[in-house]
C-alpha cells in the first residue's frame, strides 16, 4: 500500500501516469513519436492545400495546448488523413469565391475550437454516441479512398486536380497514366517496399522517416528533379508565429458547416478512442474534458498557422505498441519539430514527393476500413448498408454531405430498433416457470382469463403503435378478462405513447377488461399523472401478487 501511494506522489501533476520509473521510456516513445508524425504532418499539409509548414506547426502549439488538458494519457491529437480530406474539399470551393485559402483554414480551426468549448461547457460529449460504428468506418473509409487516388498520382508523377472531385480525380489519374514518370513510379515502389517489409522485419524502427532520408539522398546524388520528379521545395525557416485571419463576415460564415462537419468526426472518434484505451489501461477519461482539450488545440492551431486538429488512430496504436501511457511523447515531440523548425528545414527541401505519396498511402489504407465492412457484412446486413452508404455519401457527395447523411442514417438505424421493442407476453395457464413470473416458483398457479405483457422500452411515439397493437392482438387471442402490464422496463412515456396507452384503455374497457400495472419504476406514476393517464388501473409491487389477486377476483378494478 505504501509502495503504490508513493508512486503515486511522484506522478507529474500536468501529466497523469507519469513517474520517475517509466521517464526514460516516454521519452523515447516521443523520439519515435516525432519520426512518425513530421512525415505524416508533411503529407496531410499537402493533402489540404496548405504549406508544409502548416503541418509542422500543428505540432508545436496546438499539441502543447492538448497534451497539457486532455483527460487520456495516450489520445494523440495531430491533423489526419480524414482532418486533411474534410479541409481541401470544404475550403477548396470557398476559396474561389472568397479568396485567401491559408486564412480561410485558420478560421476553419478557430470556429471548430470554438465549437468544442462550447459542446464541452454544455457536457455534449454523449453527442458522439451517434456517430455510430459502421458510420464512422464508412465515412472515414470514403475520405481514405479519395486521398489514396490523389497519393497513387503523386507516387506515379501524374498531375491531377486534387481539389476535384473523386470521379474527376479518377478521371485525370487514367488519362494520365501514360504520361506517368519512371523515376517517380521507381521512388515510390522502394519507399512501398521498405515500408511494408520494414514493419514485418522490425515494426519499432521508424521506416516512415528512413525512406524520407533515403529519398532525399537520392535526389540529391541524382538530380533526380532535372529528370520530372517532383520534390517537397523551399519550407519556411523560423517558429510558428501568432496570427489571424483577416477576413469578412461573410467568409466566417461560409466555414462555419465545414467547421461543424469536421468537429463532429472528430468528437466521434476522438472520444471512442480514448474511452477504448482509457478502458483497456485502467485509467479514468473524461468526454467533457477531452472536448475542451480539442477546443483549445484548435484555438492554438488557428492562432499559430496551422490547421484542423483531429485524432491519430495510427499514432495512438504506434505510441500504446512503444509502452507509452503518458502525454509526454507529444510535448518531446512538439520541441523537436521546433527545433526542426528554426534550425533544418532546408533539410526538406529535397525530399521526393512520390516518397511522402507512399508514405501517406501505407498510413491511410488501413482506413479504408476492409475487414470492418467485411465483419459488418457477416453480423448485420442493414448496418453493413449503413456503412457503405456514408462511404459512398462522402465519396461521391462530399464530406458535408456525408456528415449530413450519417446522421440522418443514425436517426433512421435508432428509430427503426426502438420501433419494434421486444413485447413479452404470457397467458397465465398454469406456467409459472415463465420469466414474467420473478419470484421463485411456490407451486402450479393457475389464472385462467389473465395476461401479463412486458414492453422492453420507453413507450414513445416510434413505438406506441407496436404497443398498441401488441395488446390488442394478445387480448383477443387469449380472450383474456384481465390485462398486467409490466412495467419494470418503461422508462418513460412521452404524448403519443399516452395517447397509445389511452386507446388501450378504451379498447379494455370496451370488451369489459380491466388493466393492472406491476413493477412500476420510480417516477413513472407521476410521469402518468403529468399525461393525464394515472386512473382506470391497479398497481401491484409483482406480476405474481398480480396473478394472484386477479385469479380469485374478476370484477374490473379502478386506480
Amino acid at each position: 500500500m505504501s509502495g503504490t501511494s508513493t508512486r503515486e506522489s511522484r506522478s507529474f501533476r500536468l501529466l497523469p501516469g507519469l513517474t520517475g520509473h517509466n521517464v526514460v521510456r516516454e521519452l523515447l516513445a516521443g523520439v519515435t513519436l516525432l519520426a512518425i508524425a513530421i512525415p505524416l504532418n508533411i503529407g496531410y499539409a499537402q493533402i489540404a492545400g496548405l504549406p508544409p509548414t502548416a503541418g509542422l506547426y500543428a505540432l508545436v502549439v496546438p499539441a502543447v495546448l492538448y497534451a497539457l488538458t486532455v483527460s487520456s494519457r495516450q489520445l494523440v491529437a495531430s491533423p489526419d488523413a480524414a482532418a486533411a480530406a474534410l479541409v481541401a474539399s470544404s475550403i477548396a470551393g470557398l476559396a474561389v469565391s472568397h479568396g485567401n485559402y491559408i486564412a480561410l483554414t485558420l478560421a476553419q480551426a478557430l470556429i471548430g475550437g470554438v465549437l468544442f468549448l462550447a459542446c464541452a461547457f454544455l457536457k455534449l460529449g454523449f453527442l458522439a454516441n451517434f456517430l455510430s460504428k459502421p458510420i464512422l468506418v464508412g465515412f472515414v473509409g470514403g475520405l481514405a479512398l479519395d486521398i489514396l487516388v490523389s497519393q497513387v498520382a503523386k507516387m506515379l508523377g501524374v498531375k491531377i486536380d486534387s481539389g476535384g472531385d473523386f470521379l474527376g480525380k479518377v478521371v485525370g489519374l487514367v488519362t494520365g497514366l501514360p504520361k506517368a514518370n519512371g523515376w517517380s513510379v521507381l521512388i515510390a515502389a522502394g519507399a512501398l517496399l521498405v515500408l511494408l517489409l520494414g514493419r514485418r522485419i522490425a515494426a519499432a524502427v521508424p521506416w516512415a522517416l528512413v525512406v524520407l532520408v533515403v529519398g532525399t539522398i537520392i535526389v540529391v546524388l541524382t538530380d533526380a528533379p532535372a529528370a520530372g520528379v517532383s520534390v517537397l521545395g523551399k519550407v519556411q525557416a523560423g517558429p510558428p508565429t501568432f496570427t489571424w485571419p483577416v477576413i469578412d463576415w461573410s467568409q466566417w460564415l461560409a466555414v462555419i458547416p465545414s467547421a461543424i462537419a469536421l468537429t463532429l468526426v472528430t468528437m466521434g472518434e476522438g472520444l471512442l478512442v480514448s474511452r477504448s484505451y482509457g478502458e483497456r489501461r485502467h485509467y479514468p477519461t473524461s468526454p467533457n474534458r477531452d472536448l475542451f482539450a480539442f477546443g483549445v488545440g484548435n484555438l492554438g492551431a488557428g492562432i499559430t498557422g496551422g490547421f484542423f486538429l483531429g485524432t491519430s488512430t495510427s499514432r495512438t496504436a504506434a505510441m500504446d505498441q512503444a509502452g507509452s501511457r503518458t502525454q509526454l511523447p507529444t510535448l518531446v515531440t512538439a520541441v523537436g519539430t521546433l527545433a526542426l523548425l528554426i534550425f533544418g528545414t532546408a533539410l526538406l527541401e529535397d525530399i521526393p514527393s512520390p516518397a511522402i505519396g507512399a508514405i501517406v498511402a501505407v498510413a491511410v489504407f488501413p482506413l479504408l476500413g476492409i475487414p470492418d465492412f467485411i465483419r459488418l457484412w457477416r453480423l448485420d446486413k442493414f448496418e453493413f448498408a449503413i456503412g457503405a452508404a456514408c462511404f459512398l455519401g462522402a465519396l461521391l457527395i462530399g464530406p458535408i454531405a456525408g456528415i449530413v447523411i450519417a446522421f440522418v442514417l443514425a436517426v433512421v438505424n435508432v428509430t427503426r430498433r426502438a420501433a419494434n421493442p421486444p413485447i413479452d407476453t404470457l397467458a397465465v395457464d398454469g406456467d409459472p416457470a415463465h420469466s414474467l413470473l420473478d419470484e421463485a416458483d411456490p407451486g402450479t398457479l393457475t389464472a385462467p382469463g389473465v395476461v401479463v405483457i412486458r414492453l422492453a422500452a420507453p413507450l414513445f411515439f416510434a413505438n406506441s403503435t407496436v404497443f398498441q397493437q401488441a395488446v390488442e392482438h394478445a387480448v383477443e387471442t387469449t380472450e383474456a378478462s384481465h390485462v398486467v402490464l409490466d412495467m419494470e422496463a418503461v422508462t418513460d412515456i412521452d404524448v403519443t405513447g399516452a395517447e397509445s396507452w389511452q386507446a388501450v384503455q378504451d379498447f379494455l374497457t370496451a370488451r369489459g377488461a380491466d388493466l393492472s400495472l406491476s413493477r412500476v419504476r420510480p417516477g413513472i406514476r407521476d410521469r402518468l399523472a403529468r399525461l393525464e393517464i394515472a386512473s382506470g388501473f391497479t398497481v401491484f409491487d409483482t406480476n405474481r401478487s398480480a396473478i394472484a389477486a386477479l385469479r380469485t377476483d374478476t370484477t374490473p378494478r379502478a386506480g
